[in-house]
């Protein structure tokens, strides 16, 4: 039986009109997207198959990024209850010595770096925000038959409980796993390789260990996986041998075996859930096609071992979703969509690369290739150099858009900021105190000076246009400034550095004057007497439409929900 969700989209008439985006899949970047959407004022239609959430653990870990985009729709108080913030991993040898540990502990994003999370319950709550939108229906028990594209949109064909049925929309985007239906339906390859390991995975609760953290076994006998997800619940992945079969999983005498290296009494464990999986590495041809669109693992599957493969949907989201507002919402045309695939693909591919890397040099099982692993480990180590690095996560790819919905100036300097994320420090405003930069910014475009009033560097006209976009203008001080009023403008923002983070960032850096896209990226920067040249610049780079900031539909701010709603009583942990 198909289920709306309740609250969002269930009013009579709430989604009559035809959807400017239809979302294949209610996974983790369906709902993300839909949040997303929802908060900008789109009309959103999500179709999934299933009848309701998958309710056992997938995804385990959850990056600083990721938690930044649930801050952007608002619901990351909702989700920071099923994480473990802080996450160190560990690798270690086949004696349990740590070669490695990643431990990172800065924050420059607003957040910590590695999380333990439990994805079906941070899932709940991604559906749970959709009830603040009237606009954004989810159907249940609906299955993608069909799509036909025209030059003014997309017709889905579905099929669900009451018989076929289509809708039209504006642009359709695939959310719907490895296998998508979309990614075929679009006739996009999906180019890589899949591992011939595989992994056995078993996740028990209550937890037998109670131990934080996360343990890598780099095992040349059977390389091993133990991590601690929050709300008692643990995992353990076991390499499976040739001559093992995948039906190994469901023969209680043969798990129990695999745990008893690490637990007391392996036979009284509960066992939530386990199965037996494959790592792949692969990429779609093209994420576009026309009007449809592909993100998360329906784009790009890529191993488990950095934990990249959910937060890489989520970027998608956070890349896609402001881009599809702008279009729905007469901000920008078409061309803004094309620079999802440039932005994206490159990242995605990295992450890619860096996880099967990893994945290669944990699971060697012949010992004298681990044996010299294990030296080169040791001897990286008693480098401080080598070991910090590691240990903060800077090996890590992160986000550098040389092309997209970005304006550089040439040459492109290997220290520019433009196509990068730019930070979230805590900082002061004169109502608030302590509070993320974030959510000072607001989930649109904002415009950043230091030491300058961004409404004398713009000018009254080009300062109308982009306040007609909806941006938000910044003047960020040292906190001593914080209450001079002497160059305030009543539409600019005053910010006071608390922490100094953001002196230190302006210190290395020879621009003054920021565009911030929604996503955080740095769309352009500049010296401050070059600001109303760099706005019209980016204009042509966003695709802005002539005109439309006169006629655009407003956005909606994204905001906390009053109350906390009701979980579905389909999702549990176990």
């Amino acid at each position: 039986m198909a289920t709306d969700l309740p609250g969002a989209g269930t009013a009579p008439g709430a989604v009559a009109a035809a959807p400017a985006v239809v979302l294949i899949g209610a996974g983790p970047v369906g709902l993300t997207l839909a949040n997303l959407l929802g908060g900008y004022g789109v009309r959103t239609l999500v179709v999934e198959e299933r009848e309701t959430l998958i309710d056992y653990p997938r995804g385990v870990g959850l990056d600083d990024e990721s938690l930044r985009t649930f801050q952007s729709t608002g619901l990351v108080d909702r989700i920071l209850p099923h994480t473990n913030p802080n996450q160190v991993m560990r690798f270690v040898d086949a004696k349990q010595r740590v070669l490695a540990e990643i431990a990172p502990t800065s924050q420059p994003f607003g957040w910590p770096k590695r999380n333990g999370f439990v994805q079906p319950l941070a899932d709940a709550e991604l559906l749970a925000g959709l009830r603040r939108y009237e606009h954004v229906e989810v159907r249940w028990g609906h299955r993608m038959e069909s799509l036909e594209q025209t030059a003014d949109g997309v017709t889905v064909g579905l099929s669900g409980p009451a018989g076929p049925s289509t809708v039209t929309a504006g642009h359709v985007v695939g959310c719907d796993g490895g296998r998508s239906a979309t990614r075929q339906l679009m006739g996009v390859s999906f180019e890589g390789t899949t591992s011939p390991t595989r992994w056995l995975v078993v996740d028990i609760r209550p937890d037998p260990l109670g131990r934080p953290n996360v343990d890598v076994g780099a095992d040349p006998a059977r390389p091993y996986v133990s991590v601690s997800i929050a709300h008692g619940i643990r995992r353990f992945e076991f390499m499976l041998h040739a001559d093992e079969a995948d039906e190994a999983a469901e023969d209680p005498e043969f798990i129990a075996t695999m745990l008893a290296r690490f637990v007391p009494r392996p036979d009284r464990v509960n066992i939530i859930r386990r199965r037996v999986y494959t790592h792949h590495s692969r990429i779609a041809g093209s994420f576009r096609a026309g009007r449809v669109l592909i993100a998360g693992d329906a784009a790009h599957l890529m191993p488990v071992w950095q934990g990249q493969g959910y937060n890489s949907g989520i970027r998608d989201a956070a890349n896609l979703g402001w881009k599809l507002a702008a279009v729905a919402n007469g901000l920008a045309g078409e061309a803004l969509l094309d620079t999802y695939d440039v932005e994206r693909r490159r990242h995605a591919q990295a992450m890619i690369d860096l996880s099967t890397t990893v994945g290669r040099i944990i699971s060697p099982t012949n010992r004298r290739v681990a044996t010299v692993r294990d030296w080169i480990a040791r001897a990286a180590s008693a480098v401080p150099a080598l070991k910090q690095y590691v240990v903060e996560m800077r090996f890590k790819p992160m986000p550098r858009y040389v092309e997209g919905a970005v304006v550089h100036t040439e040459p492109i300097r290997a220290n520019s900021p433009v196509g990068t994320l730019f930070i979230q420090p805590r900082v002061d405003t004169r109502e608030r105190g302590n509070v993320r930069l974030d959510d000072v910014l607001g989930p649109w475009f904002a415009v950043l000076c230091w030491n300058n009033d961004p409404y004398e560097l713009l000018g009254p006209e080009t300062f109308a246009r982009w306040k007609a976009l909806g941006a938000t203008f910044v003047a960020l001080r040292p906190v001593t400034q914080l209450h001079w009023a002497d160059q305030d403008h009543p539409d600019v923002v005053v910010v006071g550095d608390r922490t100094g983070a953001l002196k230190s960032w302006f210190d290395a850096h020879e621009e003054s004057v920021l565009f911030l896209r929604p996503d955080r990226c740095v769309s352009g920067a500049c010296v401050a007497q070059l600001t109303s040249e760099l706005a019209a610049s980016l204009t042509d780079a966003l695709s802005l439409t002539p005109g439309a900031e006169d006629g655009a539909r407003p956005l909606l701010h994204v905001t906390q929900p009053a109350a906390r709603p009701a979980r579905p009583a389909a999702v549990s942990p176990g």
